[in-house]
């Protein structure tokens, strides 16, 4: 299906995409947002909702799913078209219009931003041929509310930030909590690995070092249980559960961008100070960008997103000017326009 043409459509829906998303709407022009994942908020929403930020400027902290709420609420004032679970194949340009092409749409625009983070990520499955009925059915790689695992066995796979952080997060909240890795090397910060290593000395959760995951049980649609198997002593064991959650890192790939006569170098797009992505029309910002200097960061990001969009404002419609001046003079927020 050919959608709508859009003034801007804007790829990646993590924070930086958001804004620009919320920003288009304020310089007037008509939006589309198109994400891979299936929710809004990228690697905040998939990766780590409930741990705190703290470098956006005029919050002393707040948790990742809390500023994913604040930005989709400002964006919805505008009315961007949202595009969940697109996986964008390919990009047709006719005429000065630039159509990203998924794998049952098309989506017209006059211009585009890449705000695709790391680019479009999967988190790594669980290798155990065992383990593949029961995605779903009690094996989840995303957690975004630690109570829905309220009472129940929680078994989590892996050595890296989320492994831990959910096993910290899920203590007081699961009747029980086993953390296994296959070494007894972390990936995770340092803090947090003695805290959950103080909790389990303290009795409140599991760790199991040297550790895997052998056989996937489940009965009547769910997960029941898993062998583990001990890899230095070469023994296995079964444990009851509920809940598998492998932590195990994700896959990342630019996929189409690449063929799209961009400047890119090692899976970054190199942007000029307009940020310009080397192909009229299209612009980038945030992760995915490089340009000396360059600082990922998600404060970074909100004004390379600025940058973006009045850049591409201008492009679309030479009369309007790139500097929108100040919002709150801003007729479309109902003040006195300047």
């Amino acid at each position: 299906m050919t959608l709508d043409i859009r003034d801007i459509t804007i790829i990646g829906a993590g924070p930086t995409g958001l804004f620009a998303a919320f920003y288009a709407g304020m310089r007037g022009v008509t939006a589309r947002i198109v994400d891979a994942l299936p929710e809004l908020g990228g690697q905040l929403t998939a990766l780590y909702p409930e741990k705190y930020i703290f470098d956006v400027a005029g919050l002393p902290k707040i948790l990742a799913k809390d500023l994913v709420a604040d930005l989709v609420a400002q964006m919805r004032q505008f009315q961007a078209d949202e595009q969940l679970g697109q996986r964008i194949v390919a990009l047709e340009e006719d005429g000065g219009v630039l159509t990203l092409v998924t794998e049952t749409d098309r989506f017209p625009s006059r211009a585009v931003i890449v705000a695709a983070g790391i680019g479009a990520f999967s988190p790594r499955r669980l290798p155990h041929p065992s383990a593949e009925p029961w995605y779903g059915k009690g094996i989840h790689d995303r957690v975004t509310d630690p109570k829905a695992f309220s009472g129940q066995k929680v078994l989590i796979v892996g050595g890296g930030d989320s492994a831990f952080d959910w096993t910290h997060q899920l203590m007081d909240h699961a009747e029980s909590v086993t953390l296994i890795h296959r070494s007894d090397r972390f990936r995770a910060h340092g803090s947090t690995v003695a805290a959950v290593s103080e909790a389990a000395k303290a009795g409140k959760t599991r760790v199991l070092t040297f550790h895997e995951i052998a056989d996937v049980r489940g009965a009547d649609g769910k997960v029941t249980g898993a062998t583990l198997k001990d890899v230095k002593a070469k023994t296995t064991h079964d444990i009851d559960v509920d809940v598998i959650l492998p932590m195990l890192g994700f896959v990342s790939d630019i996929g189409a961008l690449a063929e799209w006569g961009l400047t890119i170098e090692k899976d970054e797009i190199v942007v000029s100070s307009t940020m310009e992505a080397g192909r009229p029309g299209i612009y980038a910002a945030g992760d995915i960008t490089t340009y000396p200097g360059k600082l990922k960061l998600i404060a970074t990001g909100f004004g390379e997103a600025a940058t973006a969009v009045n850049q591409a404002v201008h492009w679309i419609y030479p009369e309007k000017k790139v500097n929108p001046g100040h919002s709150s003079n801003m007729a479309i927020f109902g003040q006195k326009d300047d």
